[in-house]
């Protein structure tokens, strides 16, 4: 294991995987981690991004490179993506053997008709910044499993004040990050922003114009847990010369999501009891709070005085770590609105059909409201047809985590993990 390595929620998935198929392909935004974990269970590590040696050999002479003792890394794959197709064959000409090789991607290359999917060959594997957990915020007392299975028990308040977690909002779930005060975040943030609006998103068909990209960020900051229509977005990148057509924001929108930076929320439709009319426009969210806050330009000063407009974003943070921890249940998460204006926040989903119900909410004392909220919507839903909720949850910041009489947990943020 290398020095210092945090353990991650995906080490164990990854070992799995690594069984299981020939290859596994690790995929997330920059930063987040990838080739540090990667690394762990490698024999050989080729860098694509920055050995131009390796690279030539794909092109010319890739048997040379898969002569490497295995597992092999190939970081930053799609720098070569013709690579794909030769880790492809050569699992093909292996088997049955497994775990051969691990691919790295922090980004999703143009489609391309000639490349095979890899379905039965390459395992995919998401992977996001870190939730609260893996930084060692959160004391994971509280099991997202166990609350599907039945067994949580009430847990004493973990400690971490607002102020803390509002701090981590800042700083977001970024390895590098881990030990940094708030100001030499806030600077790598926008040195990470500018590269996207600079570098990133050009090379991926974005028209190279700086102003309009960060307009767009900054609208996708405001925007955090919300529906965030094109329209709107469209008005606010176009600036003063009117708005932007709907082409080039959707054109960037796809960027940003082959960069793994925004992963929205789906609409959640299960058989309801009620006729009224069900929302099906996605939320959008970073794939780390960070980035909404550092594309605002705004601190925790600036956060901790507006705690409302906070609440977005500390929704954002919430969702990311549900992600994590719901991953090695196969899990999916949703949202929720019907016609009316009655929404839940996130719906999980995981392998075996079994579903739960979070409200997030910032604020304590808003916890019987949303409570009120979650009961009411689990009597709309048709539950001959998709079962009983495992559980429902509101998700707050400085609480014990207990059971309410009606059935409903309240759970702070800083107890939850995988």
């Amino acid at each position: 294991m290398r020095d210092g390595y945090r353990p991650r929620v995906v080490d164990a998935e990854l070992e799995q995987r690594l069984r299981s198929a020939g290859a596994v392909l690790i995929e997330g935004p920059k930063a987040c981690g990838k080739t540090a974990t990667a690394e762990r269970l490698a024999s050989t590590v080729v860098r694509l991004d920055t050995d131009p040696a390796a690279r030539a050999l794909v092109g010319t002479a890739p048997d040379v490179l898969f002569e490497d003792p295995k597992p092999i890394l190939f970081d930053e794959w799609q720098v070569t993506p013709d690579l794909w197709n030769l880790v492809r064959r050569e699992v093909d000409d292996r088997a049955p053997h497994r775990g051969l090789f691990i691919l790295t991607g922090s980004a999703t290359p143009s489609d391309d008709v000639s490349r095979h999917t890899g379905a039965g060959r390459i395992s995919r594997l998401r992977m996001r910044p870190m939730s609260l957990f893996e930084q060692g915020i959160a004391s994971g007392d509280v099991s997202l499993r166990a609350l599907f299975d039945g067994d949580l028990r009430a847990r004493r308040d973990p400690g971490v004040t607002v102020q803390q977690l509002v701090d981590r909002l800042v700083i977001g779930g970024w390895p590098d990050l881990l030990n940094a005060a708030v100001p030499e975040s806030r600077r790598w943030l926008q040195d990470y922003l500018s590269t996207i609006v600079e570098v990133d998103l050009p090379q991926f068909g974005a028209r190279r114009d700086p102003d309009r990209l960060r307009r767009l960020l900054t609208a996708l900051g405001r925007a955090v847990g919300t529906d965030g229509k094109v329209t709107s977005l469209a008005k606010d990148v176009g600036g003063p010369n009117g708005a932007a057509d709907r082409a080039t924001i959707d054109g960037y929108l796809d960027s940003l999501r082959r960069l793994m930076l925004t992963e929205d929320l789906p609409a959640w439709a299960p058989h309801m009891r009620s006729t009224t009319p069900l929302h099906k426009s996605a939320t959008r969210f970073f794939t780390d709070p960070s980035l909404g806050v550092a594309a605002l330009g705004v601190g925790p000063e600036q956060l901790m005085r507006d705690l409302n407009a906070t609440g977005l974003h500390f929704e954002a943070m919430v969702v990311r770590d549900i992600r994590s921890y719901s991953q090695p249940l196969d899990g999916r998460l949703s949202h929720w609105r019907d016609g009316n204006g009655h929404e839940v926040d996130i719906v999980v989903t995981i392998a075996d059909g079994r579903w739960g119900a979070i409200e997030v909410k910032m604020n304590p004392d808003d916890c019987d409201r949303a409570a009120d909220s979650l009961v009411r919507f689990a009597a709309k839903v048709d539950t001959s047809k998709v079962g009983e909720p495992a559980f429902l949850a509101v998700v707050t910041t400085k609480t014990a985590a207990y059971r309410r009489p009606d059935g409903v947990w309240v759970l702070p943020v800083a107890a939850l993990g995988p």
